[in-house]
This record gives C-alpha cells, sequence and structure tokens, in this order.
C-alpha cells in the first residue's frame, strides 16, 4: 500500500468518515484532486469495505474541453469496472438568470446533483424555479438520456440509483482549506466563516429514512502530494485551462498569494489556517449548542399586538412565516402576509441578563435571534443594538433595524417588534455605497454587489465559448466614465434606465413589468448609480454610451449570494 494511502485510511478511521458498507460516491472532475482521490479509494476499498462508483458534472462552461473531461472520467469509472452517475448543466447560463457569478452558479448545479443522488429533494440550489438546469448525460453519448451508466451491465436512470448512495467524497485539500480560509478573512467574516470547508455536510432524504452525506476526505493532504502520488502510479489526469485565469479571486489567491505567504512569511502558512479552520469549527460547535439553550429560555417570542384577530394568528406562538387561507382583512395586507419575509412573531430578551453576560455572548444571543427571525443583522447593528440597550433613557424609544424590524427599549428588556404589515413597513427602501473597485453587503438581497476592475479583451462578435471565457462585453463599463464611489440602492419610482439595444431610456417600471418580475422581488430590485444616473441594472445589458471597448479598463458589476461558501466549496 502506498504510504499516501496508508495516511488517508488512518484519518478516514480517526474521523469516521467512511464507514463499512457505506455505497461511496467519488465525485471526479478529471483534475489532480479528484482522480487521486478515486485512485486513493480504488486502493483502500478492502480495507473501508465500501462500494464505489463515479460521480461527473459537466458545467459546459469549457465546450468540447468540458466533453472531453466528461469522456475521460466515463473512461476511469469503465477501466475499474466502476458505475458512473453523469449530468450537465450551463452554468453560464444559470449565473446570467440567478444573478451570481458562474463559479456560485456552477456549484449549485454540482451540489444539487449530488444531493439527487443522495436521495434529497432539495434541488432548490440549483435555482429557485429551474431544476430544469440540471440534465442526465450518458457516458457514451453526451446528448444521451441515461443517467447512471454501469461498467459492465445495463444503463439505469437517475430515478432508480437516486438512493444507491449513502455518501459522495470531493477531492478538496488542505490547500483549498487554506485559500478559502484566506479568502473570506480578505472579504470580511466571522468565526462561522473561519470554519473553512466542513469535513462533512448531512443531507436530509426526501423519504425521511435517515440522511447522506457529502465527505471531504483529503482536507488533511497537500495537492503537491496528491500529483505525486500519480506519478508514481503512472495515472493521467486533465488540466482544466481555467484553473490559470487569473479573473477568477480563487486562482489568483493560489498563485499570487498563498505563493508570497509561504516564501516571505512562513513556510507552514497552508498547515495553520487549516488548523484554524479547525479550531473555528470546534468553536462553532460549543456556541450552536448553547444559543439552542438560550433561545428557548432567555428569549421570549410573541404575537405582535396588529396581528390580533387576524386568522391564522389566534393563540400562535411559533416563530413562523404565517400563510393565511382566508380572512376578512384587505387583500394588500394578505398580499403582503404570504410574501416570504421575517418571521411575523416579536421577540423580547431580558436587558438585565444581556447586559450582564460577557461580550462574546452578548453578540452570539443577538445574531441568533436575528437569524431566527430573519433579519440580516452585520456586525455594525449588533453593536448599535447592544450601545442602544446599555444607554439610560425612557422605556419605548426605538432604534430602526434591516426590513423595516425595530427594536424597542423597556426597563427590563429589549423587544426586537416585527413591521406591522398593515402600513407595508416590511420593504423599506435601502441604500449602499460601492467603490470600485470594491464590494458592498444588500442584506435586503441576501446578496452582494461587486465592482470588479477588469480589462475587455473580447468584441461584440466574440463567440459564446470566448465570452465564457473572458468577459461578456454586455456586462462591462468604461472605468474612464466612471468615479471610484458609486451607490447600490433599490429602484425608486420615476427611475429611468437605457439598456443597449434599445431605442430610449425606459421607466425600470415598465422594464420590469415586461419582465414578470414578480413582488416583492420588484420592489427589491438593485441599480446602481453613478450622480444621478443609473449604470447598471440587474439583469439588463449596461448602457451602450458607458460599455467598455476592447482593451480597455472596465468595470464589472456583479450579484453574488451572501455567504454563498458558508459551508464549502
Amino acid at each position: 500500500m502506498h504510504e499516501l494511502a496508508e495516511r488517508v485510511l488512518r484519518h478516514i478511521r480517526r474521523e469516521e468518515l467512511l464507514l463499512a458498507g457505506d455505497r461511496v460516491g467519488v465525485a471526479v472532475s478529471g483534475g489532480i484532486d479528484s482522480v487521486a482521490l478515486l485512485r486513493l479509494l480504488l486502493e483502500l476499498r478492502g480495507e473501508l469495505g465500501i462500494v464505489l462508483s463515479v460521480v461527473h458534472f459537466n458545467h459546459r462552461l469549457r465546450g468540447t474541453e468540458s466533453d472531453a473531461d466528461q469522456e475521460f472520467v466515463a473512461g476511469l469509472a469503465r477501466e475499474h469496472g466502476l458505475e458512473f452517475h453523469a449530468a450537465s448543466g450551463d452554468a453560464a447560463q444559470l449565473a446570467a438568470e440567478g444573478h451570481s457569478g458562474v463559479e456560485a452558479a456552477a456549484r449549485e448545479l454540482r451540489y444539487g446533483f449530488f444531493r439527487l443522488l443522495l436521495g434529497s429533494d432539495e434541488v432548490d440550489e440549483i435555482g429557485p424555479e429551474d431544476p430544469q438546469g440540471l440534465e442526465p448525460e450518458s457516458s457514451g453519448e453526451l446528448n444521451g438520456t441515461a443517467e447512471a451508466v454501469p461498467f459492465p451491465g445495463p444503463s439505469a436512470t437517475t430515478s432508480e440509483t437516486a438512493l444507491l448512495l449513502d455518501k459522495i467524497v470531493t477531492g478538496h485539500t488542505r490547500d483549498d482549506q487554506a485559500e478559502t480560509v484566506l479568502m473570506r478573512v480578505i472579504r470580511g467574516t466571522g468565526l462561522r466563516g473561519l470554519g473553512g470547508i466542513y469535513p462533512r455536510i448531512l443531507v436530509e432524504r426526501e423519504d425521511e429514512n435517515g440522511h447522506g452525506e457529502i465527505v471531504r476526505p483529503l482536507l488533511g493532504t497537500r495537492r503537491g502530494e496528491l500529483e505525486q502520488y500519480l506519478v508514481d502510479l503512472k495515472q493521467l489526469w486533465r488540466e482544466d485551462s481555467t484553473n490559470a485565469d487569473s479573473k477568477f479571486t480563487r486562482n489568483r489567491v493560489r498563485s499570487l498569494v498563498l505563493p508570497l505567504l509561504e516564501r516571505e512569511f512562513n513556510p507552514a502558512v497552508v498547515e495553520n489556517f487549516s488548523e484554524l479552520a479547525e479550531i473555528a469549527r470546534d468553536e462553532e460547535d460549543y456556541w450552536e449548542n448553547e444559543i439552542s439553550g438560550w433561545l428557548g429560555t432567555v428569549v421570549q417570542w410573541s404575537q405582535p399586538e396588529w396581528t390580533r384577530g387576524l386568522p391564522g394568528f389566534e393563540g400562535s406562538q411559533a416563530l413562523v412565516q404565517i400563510q393565511p387561507s382566508h380572512s376578512a382583512a384587505s387583500p394588500e395586507l394578505l398580499e403582503r402576509l404570504e410574501q416570504p419575509g421575517p418571521a411575523v412573531m416579536n421577540a423580547s430578551v431580558s436587558r438585565p441578563w444581556l447586559l450582564t453576560e460577557p461580550r462574546a455572548v452578548q453578540r452570539r444571543v443577538l445574531k441568533a435571534i436575528g437569524e431566527r427571525a430573519g433579519i440580516p443583522l452585520e456586525f455594525k447593528h449588533v453593536e448599535e443594538i447592544l450601545r442602544f440597550a446599555a444607554e439610560e433613557g425612557p422605556a419605548g424609544k426605538e432604534l430602526s433595524l434591516p426590513l423595516g424590524w425595530k427594536i424597542r427599549r423597556e426597563p427590563e428588556a429589549v423587544v426586537f417588534v416585527t413591521p406591522d404589515l398593515r402600513r407595508q413597513e416590511r420593504i423599506p427602501d435601502y441604500e449602499y455605497p460601492l467603490a470600485v473597485p470594491g464590494r458592498a453587503l444588500v442584506p435586503e438581497l441576501g446578496a452582494v454587489i461587486e465592482a470588479l476592475l477588469v480589462t475587455a479583451q473580447v468584441t461584440q462578435e466574440a463567440t459564446p465559448e470566448a465570452r465564457v471565457a473572458e468577459y461578456n462585453p454586455q456586462e462591462l463599463l468604461w472605468a474612464g466614465l466612471l468615479p471610484r464611489r458609486l451607490m447600490v440602492r433599490n429602484w425608486r419610482a420615476g427611475d429611468r434606465f437605457w439598456p443597449a439595444h434599445t431605442k430610449s431610456p425606459k421607466k425600470i417600471k415598465e422594464l420590469l413589468q415586461e419582465r414578470h418580475a414578480a413582488q416583492p422581488e420588484r420592489r427589491l430590485w438593485p441599480v446602481v448609480v453613478s450622480g444621478d444616473e443609473i449604470v447598471w441594472m440587474r439583469g439588463f445589458p449596461v448602457p451602450a454610451r458607458l460599455r467598455a471597448e476592447a482593451g480597455q479598463e472596465a468595470v464589472l458589476i456583479r450579484e453574488t449570494p451572501w455567504a454563498v461558501e458558508e459551508q464549502g466549496i
């Protein structure tokens, strides 16, 4: 047995990542990490007593190169007599439709497929309305319809194999862990974010019969060790050309930042980041247990006064978003009650208890209330609440919070007060500064709006493949025409925007009606303004007069989900 295989075996047994009898799908992209993981588990499957199969997702980002990756992985499965599960999805299209980055869209598609194979119905990671973004593929024909191809033997469908897997293993390494932690530190994160890539993610099954797991058994292994292992075995792998593309943040961290830190500051920096992530995860586990106790004791949930008499609220003490089936209330109020959003319950916490606890406990309990109630509280909000709670003054004074919530100070408590939906308090206007380059967290959207400085490298006539490889020119603004400080806000009545390929500016209200954007999404639709001019609007090409030409320094504005990598990549 290879020395690396022995170490991985000890790690798997120590952490109980894989157990005898587990049906394990190995996620193989074709690159070094995943191919090495497959070969290691082939070497260890007798010792572990597991049944292996191969899982591959084709993101369609590199045209024929992506198809060749799938053919290579299918060949590995065939060579070793393993069942092959494959699917594909258009990550670039999903990113455009979902207003997210390509990397985030690819991850949503990939993990949606993993969950299906583990027997979960949680396919909403693929997109709120877009399970069709996930398409099955056969191993022999990329436009086929068979989702699982056993070698040897007849093909089977995903419906037949969806519950065959107990676990899916991915090839994330110690290097990936260090990159993730460093990127989160750079962007700003808390203890949960410092936990990096988690060694396992539980996936609840649709039939509520136990759960599956996504497992990362190589988080203690360096990428260089895996490459040497494949060289020793004379095993080929595929090189992903996008790994050298410096427009991706992770690639720049991998090729520039971490090597610099290792060379100039600390050769063990990767190991140190990995250890930091492990410490942070253990700390977070401890705090999660403490939080569950607080929310059931020192925090009291109560029905808002304005809901008295409304059907569906009588005697309700549950923290839920009420969905009334009938009511004498106005249709407008019923519509607002049925919209997704924060829970319709007040939360009260003992003021003397809160103010005498350590600062760490204070922050945790306030953040937990926000998460439970659906209030997106940033660090600045939590600190403002603590200052407000500690102030002396008359009872009844209020402080405004995101999404129309308020916190009211009373002699013995601070009370989180839900918005009064009779007065449409739920969705206030928002406005945040956006530096160029920089990013703005928009809690109302649950998203981050980023402004990146790039170079326009393609022309309008570029092929779809080239646009994916570089940037879509329809989304690039000429940096020379923009200030270094923009503003992100929701659109307001009377706002107009002039997207490219239209004859004249149009009211945003009309553009969204044509797009059939639904409430409350329409109300929150983001725009970016320079002075009094709207220069970017979600889902539309930038104005023709502001568009960057090839070779010019450009600004790319994009929207990504907030904390999309909370549990790993």
